[in-house]
């Protein structure tokens, strides 16, 4: 145990966010640089090194969570980082973007404030790169077998790395421009900034892996004759299907999926753009989801220079506190003000979009929004609240539906689908097709890094198993957890 009294002499303390006048005029991540680490130990002091860890079970790579926080209590970084890295092979991603549900499931939460899990586990990996400690991991000798890996978020990456440390010869295929899946383009740079994804990438190929950037399977490159040239397939694409809203009005200039909208401000931080072709300045912004994708659009537009910046759910607005049907060491659905959220903005609860109104040139102007209530099962518009908004950029940002690669590459392959529109697996992650797996959201559905990285190093020692009859890989979910995983 770190510090027998910590947990009692020590109160919680979280990283110091720039200010927002400064921070909105750039790109940066919101922290203040080095603000984590005068305090961090004592914050990794609080932990109670609990009979039974539920941080454990909180997380799904099963951190271990206790162990790192002693060493990063005593200032053993090193330790601390192999700890670490025993269970992620990204904690730099997660420490920056997962909304830890270890912290939720945190002992001390049940009636203080838990430990600052996220800021431990971030400051341990940053050390980490800074004492060079974290360094290449090539296999000591190859398999001879090659593994093609499809998509580079964070469930293909960690696929990846996983099985070319097991020995096999691995090639990722990324149909953008730049490795990363929505780590690199739909993450805005002030939440992670992308210098953290191009060391993860060298680290790689210095391991070994290959990758093909510009590369859509499915199109491309035909799925079938992929399969032929590798002994076995990973397929982490992801769910990139997003819900659209279809009202009247939707087909307005201005109005924009998310993910239309999101990956244009990334590219102009790569030098892609000199400026956004579809940019927030000097408009008023309405954001539609009340989701992390629109938290990061609102936080975009925020940079751009709008005018104003409104934020829709047709849900109610969560309670401050956790609900009493999501009792500890649950995830709770509680009120969350993200960084996005304190630099300004309005956000609207209980509503629906009725319609959306342009102008004669066909761009979207105003939007028409109803208060709504939950009866039988679904939303009902509350008659007489109709009133409407000024919108003249309004971003979708409702979720995902499912696989976009139906035509292509699930077409060519002979892959089923589940009842939700993505791919179908057993609980080794196989699908119906001899030697092809899959992974993270487009297996799974929308879901957190956490789990994409937790379900891709579990693919991966399925696969070692698959092409060698057994494996040494660490999985945070075995088989057994797989209807848990769903």
């Amino acid at each position: 145990m770190a510090d027998p009294k910590g947990f009692l002499t020590t109160g919680r303390e979280v990283a110091t966010s720039r200010p927002v006048s400064e921070r909105v005029t750039d790109w940066n991540e919101v922290y203040v640089p080095g603000s984590l680490l005068p305090i961090i130990s004592k914050q990794a002091g609080r932990c109670m090194d609990c009979g039974i860890p539920f941080c454990h079970n909180g997380c799904p790579l099963g951190n271990l969570i206790p162990e790192w926080n002693d060493y990063a209590y005593r200032g053993d970084w090193k330790a601390a980082y192999e700890r670490l890295h025993a269970t992620n092979n990204f904690p730099e991603f997660t420490g920056r973007l997962c909304p830890a549900p270890c912290e939720s499931a945190c002992v001390l939460g049940i009636n203080q404030p838990p430990v600052t899990i996220k800021n431990v586990e971030v400051t341990i990996v940053d050390k980490a790169w800074e004492g060079g400690h974290v360094t290449p991991q090539p296999p000591d000798r190859l398999s001879g077998k090659t593994v093609a890996v499809i998509g580079s978020g964070p469930a293909g990456l960690a696929a990846a790395q996983q099985l070319t440390r097991a020995g096999h010869t691995v090639a990722v295929y990324e149909r953008a421009d730049r490795i990363g899946g929505l780590l690199r383009y739909g993450i805005p740079e002030f939440k992670m900034e992308k210098r953290h994804i191009n060391r993860r990438i060298e680290q790689m190929r210095a391991e070994g892996t290959k990758f093909r950037t510009g590369v859509q399977v499915g199109t491309d490159v035909d799925a079938a004759a992929l399969k032929r040239r590798y002994d076995a397939v990973v397929i982490a694409a992801g769910a990139t299907t997003a819900r659209d809203l279809p009202v009247p009005g939707r087909e307005l200039n201005g109005i924009h999926q998310a993910m239309e909208y999101l990956p244009l401000a990334n590219k102009v931080q790569e030098g892609d753009y000199v400026a956004s072709p579809i940019s927030a300045e000097g408009k008023h912004v309405v954001v539609i989801g009340g989701g992390d994708t629109g938290a990061d659009c609102v936080g975009t537009a925020h940079r751009q220079g709008a005018a104003s910046v409104t934020q829709l759910e047709i849900m109610p607005r969560p309670a401050d506190e956790r609900p009493a049907h999501q009792p500890w060491p649950t995830y709770p659905m509680t009120y969350k003000v993200t960084s996005a959220h304190e630099e300004g903005g309005e956000r609207v609860y209980s509503v629906n979009t009725a319609r959306f109104e342009g102008d004669e040139d066909g761009n979207v102007q105003f939007l028409h929004l109803v208060e709504v209530e939950f009866k039988d099962g679904k939303f009902e518009p509350k008659p007489g609240t109709e009133r409407k908004i000024p919108a003249q950029l309004v971003t979708l940002a409702m979720g995902f539906t499912g696989t976009d690669q139906r035509n292509g590459l699930v077409e060519q392959l002979g892959l089923e689908l589940d009842e939700r529109g993505n791919i179908a697996r057993d609980k080794d992650f196989a699908t119906n097709v001899d030697g092809v797996f899959v992974a993270g959201d487009a297996g799974r559905g929308q879901s957190l890094i956490v789990w994409a990285i937790a379900e891709g190093r579990s693919a991966a020692r399925a696969v070692d198993g698959y092409l060698t009859g057994a494996s040494s890989l660490h999985a945070p979910i075995r088989p057994t957890d797989r209807a848990l995983a769903v």
